[in-house]
């Protein structure tokens, strides 16, 4: 409907176009906190609702002056020749196609937060954009989540009908006399343009810095919680263009440097053992899945009865929440903070890793991946790493011996059977020692298995459950057809998931459950050791590990540790929705960046209920002073382009 107004009026239709947006903003809000609720509902009685809701208000706000901010200039410009007809036609559009577009992308990521855990932000496009198949999973999850369409369908048009737009005045566009009109528009825009710049920083004094993702953890109780928070324009909005790496100068570098050194120097002068390394990093492979991990069955008797032989630690992490963090996590030691490191300019430094570091000592080496050549990026970041060779979809279909476009799951890649198979085989070829890594992909959305093996695996509760099911059975293949080959008693073998997946049991909902992933080291040989060690690991302890184990000699740069040292001092770190985690022994400290926020004892309390940070000030002190070593070494290293060995620098 169309609200007619004097034509001096627009001021008014300005106030209430912004409410309009802001019901709108708030209805999606909700719907994504219902598409998400199994996340948010252990913890939703011990949210302020008022604070959350205020924090909302503040973010969305933001958000709405931002993508509004050219409509409401043209809707205030004090020039009276404008009031046409034709002009609040098109400003009508402007309006309804802006929030529309801003509604949308808040549907869109109820749906995909599922499987990051956070707000979407703006290095997305450049993780899918080598991606030729994002077509085929936006219409199935149209047809999974067609209520979702309606409810987007049906708030485009509540903002077309309820639009406010003035009208001119009968037989002549602006009453008279004209000054008023123009008191009233240049007072109108004189107040709008303050009060949107207070907005979109999101505070009025000078105290406050433009409001970022961060501060949405403020009005809550977990990082998890703060999506709830925040909206997805505003996370696009904040994060682009934007340098994620910067030095926070916590504290003098020499003093950060002794704290924490990611500079490994050699502990032995022994013959480096030339043994094999195979690393297989499994798509959402969470420890939630396997049963040898938790007190209940899982849903991967082979990966349980492997477990059964290697080297494993109670308490496992991933370092990031996507598929691009686990690739610099696992191969190169570098941990996910802010945003994915091969999407950042940091991308272009010199960096190595373990196919790097051991191609200088006669390994060949291949990475494996059975998507489309180029996907996700691994290509690029494998041979920048120092991967020789590099196996994709190309070349599985070029190798006769196998299935070739048959094999093809339809949506992302080669089913794991087939294409762990040809990795065995590939392996088979390739003169030791080597080493390589591969990457899966079955376990993925859309969630779907061969169709000869419908029904043979545990359906579960969760659509990917029988899909872990799958990828367990093909790695048991995989192991089969490896043990025969002449390389198998000289390999050490390592397995760990990308990231997790979705959850269904409540201790995996929290910052801590959501990166639990599991990490064992297998060498059939038996030179290493076997069991669970009481402890933590990491991903970016893979490449120290390994390279201790095989003896290297070196010195080299990683942000992880060697989980075979005596007395390794273990702990883990991770970031997500702006809040720093460090796990160290039965605590978890988060920290924004600026000040802890919590302390918690996440074994004997794994929901993160009972928050401890006043009642232990020193605890908190002492893993908040190491944190922001390890933050700052961190980011001085990305900064200065020092991710590699240089004997000039420290």
């Amino acid at each position: 409907m169309n609200i007619k107004l004097s034509s001096h009026s627009n001021v008014l239709a300005v106030v209430w176009n912004y409410a309009l947006a802001y019901v709108v903003y708030m209805v999606v809000r909700v719907a994504y906190v219902l598409e998400n609720w199994t996340l948010f509902a252990d913890g939703w009685e011990a949210l302020n609702l008022g604070e959350v809701l205020a924090g909302s208000l503040r973010f969305d706000s933001s958000a709405i002056c931002y993508t509004n901010a050219l409509w409401a200039v043209l809707m205030l410009l004090p020039l009276h020749f404008k009031e046409r007809r034709w002009w609040h036609a098109m400003l009508k559009w402007v309006y309804v196609v802006v929030n529309s577009l801003g509604m949308a992308v808040n549907l869109v990521d109820a749906v995909y937060s599922q499987f990051t855990g956070r707000r979407t932000t703006w290095s997305f496009f450049a993780e899918f954009s080598n991606e030729g198949n994002l077509g085929s999973i936006v219409w199935i999850e149209l047809g999974r989540h067609w209520y979702l369409v309606l409810l987007g369908v049906a708030l485009v048009a509540l903002m077309w009908w309820l639009y406010m737009k003035p009208e001119p005045v009968k037989g002549r566009p602006v009453a008279r006399p004209l000054w008023t009109y123009y008191v009233a528009q240049t007072l109108g825009l004189a107040v709008a343009v303050p009060l949107s710049v207070i907005a979109m920083r999101g505070g009025a004094t000078t105290a406050v810095r433009p409001i970022t993702i961060s501060n949405a953890n403020q009005y809550v109780n977990t990082p998890t919680e703060a999506a709830i928070v925040l909206n997805t324009p505003f996370s696009l909005i904040r994060t682009a263009g934007k340098t994620p790496f910067a030095d926070p100068h916590y504290m003098p570098q020499a003093e950060a440097d002794s704290l924490y050194s990611a500079l490994h120097l050699p502990t032995g002068t022994g013959q480096m053992r030339k043994k094999n390394v195979v690393v297989l990093i499994v798509e959402s492979f969470g420890r939630e899945y396997i049963g040898f991990y938790n007190d209940y069955q899982g849903f991967t008797p082979f990966v349980d009865s492997l477990l059964a032989q290697s080297l494993t630690f109670t308490h496992t992490f991933a370092n990031g929440r996507k598929s691009i963090d686990g690739m610099p996590s696992i191969l190169s030691s570098i941990p996910m903070f802010v945003e994915p490191f091969f999407l950042t300019t940091s991308s272009l430094n010199d960096v190595s890793g373990l196919a790097g570091l051991l191609g200088q000592e006669g390994y060949e080496t291949a990475f494996f991946h059975g998507a489309e050549n180029g996907s996700m990026g691994f290509q690029a970041f494998a041979r920048t790493t120092g991967f020789e060779r590099y196996f994709g979809r190309t070349e599985y279909d070029a190798d006769t011996a196998f299935g070739g476009e048959r094999d093809f799951d339809g949506t992302w890649a080669i089913w794991d059977e087939p294409f762990l198979q040809f990795y065995a085989r590939q392996m088979s070829l390739m003169r030791e020692p080597f080493a390589t890594a591969v990457f899966t992909a079955s376990s993925h959305h859309p969630f779907v298995v061969p169709d000869e093996y419908e029904g043979l695996f545990p359906e579960g509760t969760l659509p990917i459950h029988r899909c872990i099911g799958y990828t367990d059975h093909a790695l048991r293949e995989f192991f089969r057809t490896a043990s025969r080959q002449p390389w198998y008693g000289n390999t050490i073998f390592v397995l760990t998931s990308d990231h997790t997946n979705a959850s269904d049991h409540s201790e995996y909902l929290t910052s801590v459950g959501t990166f639990s992933a599991p990490i064992l080291i297998f060498d059939p040989s038996g030179d290493l050791p076997r069991g669970v060690v009481d402890g933590v690991a990491q991903q970016i302890d893979i490449l120290p590990t390994v390279l201790h184990a095989l003896g290297y000699d070196k010195p080299y740069v990683a942000f992880g540790k060697n989980l075979l040292d005596a007395e390794p001092g273990r702990w883990a770190v991770n970031y997500s929705g702006g809040i720093y985690q460090l796990i160290e022994g039965d605590y978890v400290l988060l920290f924004d960046g600026t000040a802890p926020k919590a302390l918690y004892d996440y074994v004997a309390d794994p929901l993160l209920k009972d928050n401890l940070a006043e009642r232990e000030p020193e605890r908190v002190a002492d893993m908040t002073r190491r944190l922001k070593a390890i933050i700052q070494v961190y980011m001085v290293r990305m900064t200065t382009n020092n991710l590699v060995f240089k004997p000039s620098q420290p």
